[in-house]
């Protein structure tokens, strides 16, 4: 068995902020397994400055998985614990490996192209013309859910916005989440809080920012807006601190990226516990190409969440790698007559 690594750089159609900042290109690398004249590919969708693997020896640990890839997925994702991007990575290209095709991981209904998946149309943040340009173009195109980011511009020019939204859709037509990306401060998010909740949202994303675990807490129980967990949830590492955030925050909904926590394993321990605490979640992608895109479509598919997932990514990239997934009336497809086009 033999493994390369190769670093791709995906560029934005146009700059795309978050209250973290603004971003024009996103870099992503690529596991490339060959045995027996079959080939795995696999995505390490790292986050710079999110990803709790964004480090130095980055590249020198992909350069030890590749040549080591020998030992075999278990042994490999146990001596990747502080490497969440490249575990799944890992995951996807031996998936991929032991695979009728490369891209086909996890057949099902949707694979086949009989069935589909319900995903949030994602609005991000810019002025207030650009913000309401997006949303009109969601709504057009067929989503029934709209998430915004908030927390870059004017707070009474966001709760405007949602105010308009609110007029012209009632949350029957329209749901409405919001993404702070941890904007708040803890001093203050309650009374936002109080006010978004005006607008009947389904929820709010990270208000503040993570390990504020009091903080959190005293949020999650006094909200009058449920809390979804996001980037709480990264370097998260062992059950046992697992089962203490959620015990100790007790949100609403956890929010799952595979590439940030540890790949389909990794997601998978945590969806364990959210039922066991009887907390809500869904699955959201972290700017991968379409080939992470894909492997979390097809396996959040398996899932049977009927909740809209965070999966309609794939046309934000000018470089993106031609698939067969689709986005169409606020839900993505698997278009079982496009080929894929993966040439790096």
């Amino acid at each position: 068995m033999e493994a390369t690594y190769q670093r791709y750089i995906l560029n934005f159609k146009r700059p795309s902020g978050t209250s973290r900042g603004i971003m024009t290109t996103k870099e992503t690398w690529f596991i490339i397994i060959n045995h027996k004249e079959k080939t795995g590919i696999g995505e390490c969708g790292i986050l710079r400055g999110l990803s709790i693997d964004d480090r130095p020896d980055y590249e020198s640990k992909l350069n030890w998985v590749c040549k080591n890839i020998d030992l075999g997925l278990d042994e490999l994702i146990d001596a990747l614990v502080e490497f969440p991007s490249i575990q799944f990575g890992l995951e996807m290209a031996f998936k991929s490996l032991e695979s009728n095709t490369p891209f086909q991981l996890f057949p099902s209904w949707f694979t086949s192209g009989e069935d589909n998946i319900a995903i949030n149309g994602l609005v991000w943040m810019g002025d207030e013309a650009f913000m309401r340009t997006q949303i009109k173009d969601k709504i057009k195109a067929g989503f029934t859910c709209i998430k915004l980011k908030i927390g870059a511009i004017d707070f009474q020019t966001e709760l405007n916005i949602l105010k308009t939204i609110r007029k012209e859709f009632s949350i029957s037509d329209i749901e409405l989440r919001v993404d702070a990306n941890g904007a708040f401060k803890p001093s203050e998010a309650l009374e936002q809080l109080k006010r978004l909740s005006e607008y009947q949202l389904h929820s709010i994303e990270q208000p503040i920012q993570p390990n504020q675990f009091e903080d959190m807490a005293r949020l999650c129980d006094q909200t009058p807006l449920p809390i979804a967990l996001d980037e709480e949830l990264i370097g998260v590492f062992s059950v046992t601190k697992k089962k203490e955030l959620l015990q100790t925050i007790n949100p609403q909904y956890i929010i799952l990226k595979p590439s940030l926590i540890g790949g389909f394993k990794g997601s998978d321990k945590w969806i364990s516990l959210a039922k066991e605490y009887d907390i809500g979640w869904w699955i959201t992608s972290a700017l991968e190409s379409n080939v992470g895109l894909n492997a979390i479509a097809q396996w959040t598919y398996t899932l049977k969440n009927n909740k809209p997932q965070g999966l309609g990514t794939g046309s934000l990239f000018t470089n993106n790698f031609d698939s067969p997934l689709l986005v169409k009336n606020g839900t993505l497809h698997y278009n079982i007559n496009t080929n894929w086009n993966f040439k790096l």
